[in-house]
């Protein structure tokens, strides 16, 4: 049965999170000084302060040094986490659930040998995937079984018991900070689609593998092109790149991620920190309301303001439970084989809604403080400008909602021949 009473663990997690979030990250993250200017590196010392606090590792199961939380309970913190700083959230996000994927799913035990020692040991050890999943791969393609021909995958080619690699692939979220890859490389030549595909862990020392520059604010030859995620991001290049065929993810020519487990986790955790943002400018925004005066009263007690809190309380707490309830149903798969939840993409309907939730939130939270909310030394136009991204990003878009109308339609897409 769906719950929604939290175990004493999870509230104490979560009001561990909130506590650091409000003390440690808000103040910082928020400082008029960084709020001036258009770009906003990673606050390495709030990242490494979240780090140590174990959610890194938070998904990790406890065999293999972490916590062993689900997806409930993961969401619950990466929302807190956001609600104080939206790109550390981000990040750590983004390796606790790629962490969980690799070391506790898909590893070799001579590959767990080689690196999860090394990932729990080392607070500045992060994870990258580069690379596409079955559902990610969708697009426009509606009730189609094409994928996207014109996708730049790198290409592998076997001399001996390695493999030269030779490639790029942009906009690699945590590439900037990872210091080991999941790369996704075509190792059968002519092949379409997911076929061919074939995954190998490289470390970020490899000989022949380059990140490139930081993805900033404003980039390309003329400042015109926008960065559009969260967290961090950079290429990675590869050139003569050689990797043993012991580095090789699951079998040949074989996706291990089609399954599409790891986008439904990180989906979900990405919900759960764009509530974060929400919730920071509802918080902004009611903080506000019951301090500024009008007409001898507080702006809170206005009927126009007090509509517009009452907005914004509705679309939190209602995203908040479709969230809750795609995380329970990720914990709980026999629940849907049961036919006690609906066989729908509910980490794509969590997504989706928290996203669009999130984006009217901010609007509101910053309509709340007039003329103020639009300057630049006001945290309000970071939250606006963050539930913009979320709103328009890849997995948000018109395309997400298109896999939600596939399947109320039962059809179920093949890999391209």
């Amino acid at each position: 049965m769906f719950n929604l009473t939290l175990t004493p663990e999870q509230l104490e997690m979560r009001d561990t999170l909130r506590d650091f979030a409000q003390r440690e990250m808000k103040a910082a993250a928020i400082h008029p000084d960084r709020l001036q200017p258009f770009e906003k590196p990673v606050m390495t010392n709030l990242l490494k302060s979240a780090t140590q606090l174990g959610i890194r590792t938070l998904a990790l199961s406890e065999d293999a040094g972490g916590a062993g939380a689900d997806n409930l309970t993961t969401c619950i913190v990466l929302e807190e986490l956001a609600s104080g700083e939206v790109d550390v959230a981000t990040i750590l996000g983004t390796t606790a659930a790629l962490g969980r994927t690799l070391f506790d799913t898909l590893m070799t035990a001579e590959q767990k040998a080689r690196h999860v020692k090394a990932f729990v040991d080392d607070d500045n050890y992060h994870l990258a995937f580069a690379g596409t999943t079955m559902e990610a791969g969708i697009g426009w393609t509606y009730h189609r079984d094409a994928y996207d021909e014109d996708l730049v995958i790198p290409t592998a080619v076997k001399q001996g018991n390695d493999w030269v690699i030779n490639g790029r692939i942009e906009a690699v979220s945590n590439a900037p900070l990872a210091k080991l890859f999941a790369v996704q490389v075509r190792t059968s030549a002519g092949s379409k689609g997911m076929n061919g595909l074939s995954t190998f862990l490289i470390p970020h020392d490899t000989a022949g593998f380059k990140v490139q520059n930081t993805i900033s604010a404003f980039g390309g030859p003329d400042n015109t092109l926008t960065r559009w995620h969260h967290g961090t991001a950079a290429a990675i290049e590869l050139k003569d790149c050689k990797v043993s065929a012991a580095n090789l993810l699951g079998k040949e020519g074989a996706c291990p991620f089609a399954d599409g487990k790891l986008l439904a986790r990180n989906q979900v955790a990405m919900a759960a920190v764009s509530l974060g943002v929400g919730r920071a400018s509802y918080d902004a925004a009611v903080d506000y309301a019951k301090m500024r005066r009008q007409g001898g009263r507080n702006i809170m007690e206005h009927q126009a303001i007090g509509t517009k809190i009452a907005d914004c309380t509705i679309k939190l707490e209602l995203s908040r439970n479709m969230v809750w309830k795609a995380a329970w149903a990720l914990d709980h798969p026999e629940a849907v084989a049961d036919r006690s939840l609906s066989e729908l993409p509910l980490h794509v309907i969590a997504r989706v809604a928290s996203a669009e939730a999130v984006h009217e939130v901010t609007l509101l939270a910053a309509e709340c403080f007039g003329a103020m909310g639009v300057m630049r030394d006001m945290p309000l136009q970071k939250y606006v400008n963050d539930g913009f991204i979320f709103a328009h990003s890849e997995d948000t878009d018109g395309a997400a909602k298109l896999q939600i109308a596939e399947s109320v339609a039962g059809y179920q897409r093949k890999l391209a021949a």
